[in-house]
């Protein structure tokens, strides 16, 4: 078996390819950009069953030369920009490399006649948007707008219906909650899987879809200001400050480790789903606040208390956490790490990356 993994030399790649057989011949395509991995970026190093290629999955002339010696029957397609703030300010950077990307690297394999048996897409949570929320007063199901700056000002949290109407929040379904992206980088991850679908429905190529809820995990790019929350709290507790928890600390998220999200992609690449395509739902299986969240680092840090503060930012969405459902039926997915075991292993991580100047 040949696996492909573009953005391979991430977080997310680096540790799947840790749990690869070791009978599988692995490429891992990668641009190295210098927001994730510095500006003086160092080729990684990789065993001997491991091909690493520098380039660009938006270059079209790349991928025709990748494709005269490789044939993958597998591509695990992690590459992307994910900046949620950042691509309401970068629309066309994200829409080239998420939407552009994608359908060159499409291109290329059909021009080339390389047709794989199937591709795995790591799609995001945020392509719900505001998500499916119950009504408190009837119990009918809304869907939340997306939040102004107006309202965020103001302190108006919890997502409004078209009507108006309050409530909570449903667990995201890919079947049965709808995709309603609230900014550019969800959009662009929608735009990916409807590409996807699309071509592999027409080219017979098996398509797993896995959306995403908040990974987190030693490797996460530290110095990156787009990454993971949770590594941005890691070090504001870390140098001693109190956790400033956005919007009243009320944000509702779903945190799951690296680890179980590569387990879901083992079983998704050992486990291709016939003539079709599946889309499910990865989290923890354990949703709170970030208040919360924020907590338990704390404790685990030692560090001062946290601040809840009316800070927030533009294209969050107040809640967002899983239904693991359809990934325990069609994956055998089950998540093992529990939030504090996670957190105290991403602080040590942290801390020794940063006592070396990283």
């Amino acid at each position: 078996m040949t696996i492909l993994i573009t953005g391979g030399a991430g977080f997310i790649g680096t540790r799947l390819l840790a749990e690869l057989e070791s009978g599988s011949e692995v490429v891992i395509l990668d641009s190295l950009h210098p927001q994730v991995h510095g500006e003086a970026a160092v080729e990684p190093h990789f065993d001997g069953r491991v091909r690493f290629i520098r380039g660009d999955v938006t270059d079209p002339i790349m991928w025709d030369e990748l494709l005269k010696s490789v044939a993958p029957s597998t591509i695990v397609h992690l590459a992307a920009e994910t900046g949620t703030g950042q691509s309401l300010l970068q629309a066309s950077r994200h829409t080239y490399v998420n939407v552009h990307g994608t359908a060159v690297m499409l291109d290329a394999l059909a021009r080339n006649n390389v047709l794989p048996r199937s591709i795995i897409l790591t799609s995001s949570r945020a392509v719900y948007g505001e998500g499916a929320w119950e009504s408190a007063e009837t119990g009918d199901r809304f869907y939340g707008q997306p939040r102004t700056a107006q309202q965020l000002e103001g302190a108006q949290w919890s997502p409004l219906g078209p009507e108006g109407q309050t409530g909570e929040p449903i667990p995201h379904e890919a079947l049965s909650v709808e995709a309603r992206p609230s900014n550019i980088y969800a959009a662009t991850k929608l735009a990916q899987e409807n590409i996807l679908i699309s071509w592999c429905a027409s080219m017979s190529v098996s398509l797993s879809i896995l959306r995403l809820q908040n990974v987190y995990g030693a490797g996460q790019a530290l110095r990156n200001p787009y990454t993971g929350v949770l590594t941005a709290f890691a070090r504001q507790a870390l140098s001693g400050e109190a956790i400033d928890v956005y919007e009243g600390g009320g944000i509702v998220r779903d945190f799951v480790h690296v680890s179980d999200v590569v387990s879901a992609l083992h079983s998704a690449i050992d486990r291709p789903v016939e003539g079709a395509y599946r889309i499910v739902d990865i989290g923890s299986g354990a949703s709170d606040t970030l208040a919360h969240f924020a907590t338990v680092l704390t404790e685990v840090a030692q560090s001062p208390e946290i601040k809840l503060s009316h800070n927030y930012r533009l294209g969050d969405v107040r809640a967002a956490f899983a239904s693991n459902s359809a990934a325990e039926r069609e994956l055998g997915y089950d998540p093992k790490v529990k939030f504090k075991d996670g957190a105290s292993e991403l602080l040590n991580w942290a801390r020794s990356e940063i006592s070396r100047g990283n």
